[in-house]
């Protein structure tokens, strides 16, 4: 039998939980002393685009970009992200040509950095970027944490400027500032969405944040892997995610990967410090940018996205098996347990569709809405069986 599935482990930690620890101002130029983080393995060789099989199955630790606290990344349970909106357009990418004496990655900043903003709270900062001159910003959830208004700050001279939380997503750690857009300063063009399944393994990427309070700081590298699979805040799981060597570092959190035109194809979320520094080791994650497209017109409307749930936590079947995924867990009062399905149970299909892997169980379920009634065929001591499910809600976090 395969590994679990969920490996959540530790607390979550949110980028104003380190800074209030370390005192810490959000716009200090001094880096701040790090806390060292657990020593663990390294993820698995990434899978091929649109497919789950990278998933970080180890007890690989993720740190958060901006936190110090460390986690284990693991899978969720089921389901998808909800729908309901037009998701914003993904615009194509020609590579920014650098003028006479220019490199690539400068061209890049260049054009894109005005965008990005400092985003600050209480007790803490990160960082984010304009989508639009209605004053739409992007960031991460745990960047914004529980508050509903932030300070925004564009560039290093810029002023401070107040901005709304409309709406976060823990399931996706994704947030929406919005800010009047008179306070938008004259010249600064929005950054644009790419399209994320275009993303392939080597790509040129830049990251733009503001680590450790040091304002649009640039850094270069490749995607150096697809398909990745990273914990939420709520300890749900974020599917697609892109793997990057571009350093990102506490402050990153929330800031844009931009591809060789300069459009967001991510936005940074995670580290990999696996033990070895206080730092980044070349090992970082960013949220999709499809994700993106998705989750923020929701986001922006105030909605709370409500994801179907299974309510099982499966593994791969023996390798005498050739398909199927094996319930190793119910979580009680889930709509799995309540229907009838079994620990040890094999999945075989979905409402028709063939289960090979415990990531088809995902894809299947992330296809429909809560409330939805599913056929779940299971093999049980030898016997094949449907089990009619109806899906429930997603709870806040992972029971």
């Amino acid at each position: 039998m395969g590994s679990p599935r969920h490996l959540w482990t530790g607390e979550w930690r949110a980028e104003s939980d380190q800074a209030r620890d370390e005192g810490a101002s959000a716009f200090d130029r001094t880096p701040p002393p790090r806390p060292a983080d657990d020593a663990q393995a390294p993820p698995p060789p990434s899978g091929p685009p649109r497919r789950r099989a990278g998933l970080v199955v180890g007890l690989l630790v993720v740190a958060l970009a901006i936190a110090a606290g460390a986690f284990a990344a693991g899978m969720l349970l089921d389901g998808g992200d909800g729908g309901g909106t037009d998701p914003l357009p993904a615009v194509s990418s020609r590579p920014i040509r650098p003028s006479a004496g220019q490199t690539r990655a400068g061209a890049i900043y260049a054009a894109a950095s005005p965008a990005v903003v400092s985003v600050r709270t209480s007790t803490g900062q990160g960082t984010g970027f304009l989508i639009d001159d209605d004053g739409t910003i992007v960031s991460n959830q745990h960047v914004v944490g529980s508050s509903s208004h932030v300070v925004v700050k564009f560039g290093q001279d810029g002023v401070s400027i107040d901005g709304d939380v409309l709406g976060t997503d823990e399931s996706t750690d994704l947030a929406v500032v919005s800010i009047e857009p008179d306070r938008i300063p004259r010249g600064v063009r929005p950054l644009r969405f790419a399209d994320s399944r275009n993303v392939q393994v080597g790509d040129f990427a830049i990251a733009i944040g503001n680590p450790f309070g040091l304002d649009r700081t640039a850094t270069e590298g490749i995607v150096s892997g697809l398909g990745r699979s990273i914990s939420a805040p709520n300890g749900f799981q974020i599917d697609e995610v892109i793997q990057t060597d571009a350093p990102i570092n506490p402050g990153n959190s929330g800031g844009p990967l931009l591809d060789s035109g300069g459009r967001v194809i991510g936005v940074n979320s995670q580290i990999v410090t696996g033990g070895l520094s206080q730092g980044n080791v070349g090992i970082g994650f960013a949220v999709p940018s499809n994700t993106a497209r998705e989750i923020v017109p929701q986001l922006a409307q105030g909605r709370t996205i409500a994801r179907p749930y299974l309510g099982v936590q499966t593994s791969p079947t023996a390798v005498t098996s050739s398909t199927g995924a094996r319930v190793t867990r119910l979580y009680d009062g889930g709509p799995a347990a309540r229907a009838g399905l079994r620990v040890d149970d094999v999945i075989t299909a979905i409402d028709g569709r063939t289960v090979d892997t415990p990531e088809d169980v995902v894809e299947a379920v992330s296809r429909r809405q809560p409330g939805d009634e599913v056929e779940v065929e299971v093999e049980r001591g030898g016997r094949e069986r449907t089990i009619t499910v109806e899906l429930g809600t997603r709870p806040a976090r992972m029971p």
